[in-house]
């Protein structure tokens, strides 16, 4: 356990959960509040699958952030599961945020997840740089009707309001001794965050109806030899996962080197599951 810095205030330490609907940016905002990559990220619709956990240290706190899926109306066992990880990451924690889009209507979806939370959470309004000042506050108005604690336009690209909002999240915190030791940034194996960099480089450079049906999984690591195997649904989707002539793995492979080592042998496998996504023991056995 890491050594609590003496800065003459209490060390203070927690979890932070944040949850919202799919699309608005909650990984993004780990990643900035983190100021490194915890969480993949993409444009599609429930990338994140796991509850992950980022870990900020700082002089005088250490904040565990965790990632959560959005939370959406299922529609098949996956759907169910997600809505589940997203709910159980809020019990017993210190602190939760939900994050809306600046530039996105609030709906009923929206009210539901803040009705489950405590009235002293706080709201984040995310991507405020893609709309103007009156647009806005338009939404902060909409959004104070949810009645949270408190509310914070930010910004995940470019970094607006970050600072405030972090502060915030560290004065709810309770007094007490880190969690992690202050080399250590993200709650996961080097397997399963590897596995994920796959699926996100994956995302990329698939359709939008596609990347719900893919799954990935590290099932041989002997450095550097790595082996992860990525599954589909369908025969029809193993072609377009290769791509021709073996394009579309020898581009991801290449993206994953780069990021993750260089110095490693990665083999991608694509694998047909059927219906992986509506079947419990393939969920069990891909740990969703």
């Amino acid at each position: 356990m890491s050594e609590q810095p003496r800065t003459g205030r209490p060390f203070r330490s927690g979890f932070a959960t944040v949850v919202g609907r799919p699309n608005v940016g909650k990984s993004t905002l780990v990643n900035a509040l983190l100021g490194r990559k915890v969480s993949i990220v993409s444009d599609k619709v429930n990338t994140t699958r796991q509850a992950l956990r980022g870990i900020l240290h700082l002089p005088d706190a250490q904040v565990v952030f965790v990632d959560t899926p959005g939370l959406h109306k299922p529609r098949t066992l996956l759907g169910t599961r997600l809505n589940e990880r997203a709910a159980d990451a809020l019990e017993g924690v210190d602190v939760a945020l939900l994050v809306l889009d600046a530039n996105a209507e609030i709906g009923r979806g929206d009210a539901f997840i803040a009705s489950r939370l405590p009235t002293d959470s706080i709201c984040v309004v995310n991507k405020v740089d893609r709309v103007d000042r009156s647009t806005l506050a338009a939404q902060l108005a909409r959004a104070g009707v949810l009645g949270l604690g408190e509310y914070f336009p930010v910004s995940a690209v470019t970094g607006e309001g970050l600072a405030a909002l972090t502060a915030a999240v560290v004065a709810r915190l309770p007094p007490g001794p880190p969690y992690y030791p202050t080399e250590v940034v993200r709650d996961s194996p080097e397997a399963a965050f590897l596995a994920e960099l796959v699926r996100e480089r994956l995302l990329d450079r698939l359709e939008d109806e596609l990347p719900h049906a893919v799954a990935t999984r590290v099932t041989e690591w002997d450095w550097p030899r790595v082996r992860v195997e990525i599954l589909v649904e369908r025969d029809s989707q193993k072609g377009i996962v290769i791509g021709r002539g073996g394009s579309v793995l020898r581009a991801v492979g290449a993206a994953v080197r780069e990021e993750f080592d260089p110095g490693m042998y990665l083999e991608l496998f694509v694998k047909v599951d059927r219906d992986w996504q509506r079947r419990a023991e393939a969920l069990d056995r891909l740990g969703l």
